[in-house]
């Protein structure tokens, strides 16, 4: 046998051959049983023995907290402030639909009238602000944040936004101090989302100098119109605009406009002549609102009621635009009510906050089960656990920044009305509302469930959170709509960026990289598995973008193959899925582009330590949902997918050592999140719990 050096690592070494051979037959014997790690394995293992021998990242609750609610911050504090101060308008658990909604009326007055804060001065001056309060009054009462938003985005911001200077002059200050509620009539009982097909008809009469509005047939009565039912006294209605020919036809078709119709008395608050009002009825959620149906006959209006920024008519008849087209004035016109998206976004990212809230903190203070003879742990030590709730935390954290630049972006907008931001809003307010609160929805259910029986109980609020919100997927657009419009966006996008035109904002990160991103991928990096490698930015983006790149043009094809035998409709109804799905990729790749700003402008330390733990988690478990389009392609190798698995478990174990102060970062108070399992003093949740049962 040959002689090795004493320092040798052979376990054979200074032995005779017999016993050198049954040595190496128990070490291969061994390595069958216990096999060697492989690279991302071994990282792993190391990374688990060192975070678990190591203090968990220190985060610094105040200076987050500062970070994320930013300059308005203090007008939250005050609604919530006001609403504590008032016990007497705080909505209880058990409430009729007649009680709810007089109080949700009553709520509104309050905030407007005793608290000072009038939103709707913000709507126009500073949308941010505005969405703010937005966010915080449905902290306190969703049905409030929906009445709210009807009073003064819907009914008023139509008035302003549709409207011209003697709109403005005439309704402002009744709109501001909630004299002049209103209505928005725009859905019909038989037209929702096809608004170019809704039926009320709105025609001249010359002779008086006033429009007659008609609902023609059973199909074209507004309805779920808030504020309808009760309190109404104004509705903003959406009619077909008919002026009178001297042709065979009597009158021609100039397409849908806005008009200002009174609906009751001022004073009486009887239904005005002509104009029928019923009664939607109670509905699974939000029954603080007051939803009802309107039917027209034969109701006329002055001239003036004509919301007439697109489109006007002169006293003699005569039509006059500065669009050129029906379905060019159409498009300004809804152009400029996405505000209500913005909203829409902006809110459901403020439900899932409060949900997150509750459900990670009860899932600390619960103990159950845990190693024989040893005290129970709590059930956010499980894996299951983390894996249900820690993925949520980091996607609420993600949505709070996208939904904050779109704000930013919308206040952008409407000061500057420049084209490229119009189109890119447009995009990302139908995209984001779309995918946020779908998601929102879908994790409503998760926490319930997460929480167990006591998440079934009233006064831990799940079951009213989730029957508020649930109708944020249907109304201000439907969500399979809406992501049709981000498909056609992108599709519309994708073909001038092949004959020279111009790419938008939203669409900017394909600007130069489109080849690159639909080439080959790699087969060196598809292999790569080490940590500092999938935790870079740079992959975690260029996969998002490398899957969006890859259903792009994949679906542009199958649309022209299609559309040669089924025609264009066809065509798009045969690749439906596939572009709802290219739809999620587009806003999911924008919504991590905006974390990864978010994190990299934190000027804490401390804090963009915590964001970027959350940040990479996002990334990781969107592609790991998704590893099988990865995997289809050869853009992530096997022992890759491996690896972002057992990264993505790893992440959801770091982030639920931090969660308690992520959580608490979001700085709402326990008046504000009203569930006795979500306090934020542990101590105090059960006794608080079981006083409301009357213990």
């Amino acid at each position: 046998m040959e002689s090795r050096p004493p320092n040798s690592t052979d376990p054979t070494a200074g032995i005779d051959q017999d016993q050198a051979t049954s040595a190496r037959r128990i070490q291969r014997l061994s390595s069958h049983l216990n096999p060697p790690l492989d690279g991302a394995d071994a990282e792993m293992a190391t990374a688990l023995m060192t975070c678990a021998g190591r203090a968990k990242i220190d985060v610094d609750t105040e200076k987050l907290s500062n970070y994320m609610r930013g300059r308005y911050r203090d007008v939250q504090q005050g609604v919530y402030d006001y609403f504590n101060s008032r016990p007497e308008l705080q909505t209880p658990i058990e409430i009729s639909k007649d009680e709810h909604r007089e109080l949700c009326m009553r709520q509104l007055m309050g905030l407007v009238r005793e608290a000072g804060i009038r939103p709707f001065r913000y709507v126009v001056e500073d949308p941010a602000k505005y969405f703010a309060i937005l966010e915080a009054v449905g902290s306190v009462d969703m049905s409030l944040g929906i009445k709210m938003g009807v009073q003064f985005s819907l009914w008023g911001g139509s008035v302003l936004n549709l409207g011209t200077k003697k709109h403005r002059d005439k309704y402002f200050e009744g709109i501001d101090n909630v004299e002049y509620p209103g209505c928005f009539a725009m859905t019909e009982l038989h037209h929702g989302s096809n608004v170019q097909g809704i039926q009320t008809v709105a025609t001249f009469d010359p002779m008086k100098d006033e429009f007659v509005i008609e609902t023609p047939n059973d199909g074209a009565i507004k309805w779920w119109i808030g504020n309808a039912a009760v309190h109404g006294k104004f509705a903003t209605v959406f009619a077909k605009l008919m002026l009178p020919t001297h042709d065979t036809k009597g009158v021609s078709d100039m397409g849908v406009h806005a008009f200002i119709v009174p609906i009751r008395d001022m004073k009486t608050n009887k239904p005005l002549p002509g104009v029928q009002i019923h009664d939607c009825g109670h509905k699974v959620g939000l029954n603080g609102v007051d939803n009802g149906a309107l039917r027209f006959q034969s109701v006329r209006i002055p001239r003036d009621n004509l919301l007439n920024r697109f489109g006007d008519v002169a006293r003699d008849g005569k039509y006059t635009s500065p669009l050129s087209s029906i379905n060019k004035r159409f498009a300004a016109t809804l152009g400029e009510l996405v505000g209500g998206r913005v909203g829409l976004a902006y809110s459901s990212v403020g439900v899932l906050k409060i949900a997150v809230i509750i459900a990670v903190r009860y899932s600390l203070l619960r103990q159950q089960f845990g190693p024989p003879k040893q005290p129970e742990i709590s059930i956010l030590d499980y894996q299951s656990q983390q894996h249900k709730l820690m993925p949520m935390l980091a996607s609420t954290y993600a949505f709070h920044f996208a939904t904050s630049h779109l704000v930013d972006t919308y206040a952008e907008m409407k000061k500057t009305h420049d084209e490229e931001l119009v189109g890119d809003v447009h995009a990302l307010s139908a995209g984001l509302k779309a995918y946020v609160t779908s998601y929102t929805a879908k994790s409503l259910s998760t926490c319930r469930e997460a929480c167990g029986g006591h998440g079934y109980a009233a006064v831990n609020r799940f079951g009213s959170l989730r029957n508020d919100h649930d109708i944020f997927q249907t109304f201000e657009g439907d969500n399979t709509v809406l992501l049709q419009q981000v498909a056609g966006y992108l599709l519309k996008q994708y073909k001038e960026k092949f004959h020279g035109g111009t790419l938008s904002v939203t669409w900017n990160y394909l600007r130069e990289s489109m080849n690159f991103y639909l080439s080959q991928p790699n087969p060196v990096t598809a292999r790569w598995e080490g940590q500092d490698h999938l935790r870079d930015p740079k992959f975690q983006l260029d996969a998002f973008r490398y899957r969006t790149s890859r259903l792009l043009q994949s679906v542009a094809v199958r649309l022209q193959k299609h559309s040669k035998t089924l025609g264009s409709f066809g065509a798009w109804n045969r690749c439906l899925n596939h572009l709802l799905t290219l739809a999620e990729s587009h806003i999911e790749t924008v919504i991590l582009a905006k974390f990864i700003d978010a994190v990299r402008s934190c000027p804490d330390e401390k804090s963009r330590a915590a964001l970027k733990l959350l940040c990479d988690l996002y990334a990781m478990d969107r592609i790991w949902n998704d590893i099988g389009t990865y995997r289809n392609v050869d853009y992530v190798a096997p022992n890759k997918a491996k690896a972002i698995h057992k990264l993505t478990e790893y992440l959801c174990f770091q982030v639920k050592n931090i969660a308690k102060e992520m959580v608490d970062a979001f700085d709402l108070p326990d008046y504000v999140t009203r569930a006795p399992i979500g306090m934020q003093a542990a101590e105090d949740a059960y006794t608080v719990y079981t006083q409301y049962a009357g213990f």
